[in-house]
């Protein structure tokens, strides 16, 4: 079987990104479940191998994970390795037991953002935070299981269903005449429709398993990617170091990832300005 004609499973249904998969599914006309931690905890290890073996999905695309990042420092960190690591192991290992695809959804976090030029698939990892550290861990449970995989190291991600920068710039935009927006941190933002279709991509043209960068192209700092979201308001943006704003956790200064290894599975990837535009264009009034 492929391309629509399998059953897929998506596990973490109610995150911005389990959400665009439903939509694209449903778009696309396929078979699938959809699971979000009130139906099935991925840290429940009895209860993933029970279900997965009684659904028999031909792919998992996994969206669960916990994403507060500097609550991961603290307060949030053994739920943070629960479901990133722990959870991720879960989904692997039943889904070795059962033979089916699992799609996990890492971040550019994995990288400490100390290099200069782009980072690609086969570089040395080195988080920094628990968050990342945790991702990292399950991608290693991943490799490890003998799962038929695919592991897409995502960033900066923006959508329709959450919480995210273009939002909270938005927001912000309607209460406050000036914002200042740090302008020392480079990275390439991500549309979750972008995403969503590059999983699916891999799975219909059976792409070789293996990990994946995937982010729109192009790159900016937060203040420019702050600029090309409030371009058309009426609010003066002022670029600011990072030290303006104390974080909890470690956020990588340059983490910028080549998206030539996807490239070149034939999936054409949008600049994050146009990926940017077409959704601001597809948003209600």
């Amino acid at each position: 079987m492929r391309g629509n004609k399998m059953k897929y499973l998506i596990v973490g249904a109610k995150g911005q990104l389990g959400q665009e998969l439903q939509h694209l599914l449903d778009d696309q006309h396929v078979t699938f479940v959809a699971f979000d931690a009130d139906e099935l905890d991925v840290t429940n290890r009895e209860q993933v191998f029970d279900t997965l073996q009684l659904i028999k999905p031909d792919v998992i695309l996994d969206a669960a994970a916990y994403t507060a990042v500097d609550a991961a420092e603290d307060e949030g960190k053994e739920l943070n390795w629960l479901v990133n690591a722990e959870g991720t192991k879960n989904l692997a290992d039943a889904a070795t037991k059962i033979g089916s695809i699992l799609v996990y959804v890492s971040t550019d976090y994995v990288f400490d953002g100390t290099k200069d030029g782009e980072y690609f698939e086969t570089d040395i990892t080195h988080p920094m935070n628990e968050y990342g550290k945790a991702k990292r861990a399950g991608e290693e449970v991943v490799l490890n299981s003998g799962a038929k995989a695919y592991i897409v190291r995502t960033s900066w991600v923006f959508g329709e269903y959450g919480n995210n920068f273009v939002f909270t710039m938005q927001k912000l935009a309607r209460k406050l005449d000036r914002l200042t927006v740090v302008n020392d941190q480079l990275g390439r933002p991500t549309w979750t429709k972008t995403l969503a279709e590059f999983m699916m991509h891999l799975i219909y043209e059976k792409a070789d398993y293996g990990i994946y960068n995937l982010s729109n192209s192009g790159k900016a700092t937060w203040y420019e990617f702050a600029k090309e979201i409030l371009k058309d308001e009426d609010v003066v943006i002022e670029p600011v170091t990072s030290d303006a704003f104390p974080q909890k956790a470690y956020r990588p200064k340059r983490s910028v990832m080549s998206l030539a290894k996807s490239e070149s599975t034939g999936f054409y990837i949008p600049t994050w300005k146009e990926a940017l535009s077409s959704f601001m264009k597809s948003l209600p009034e």
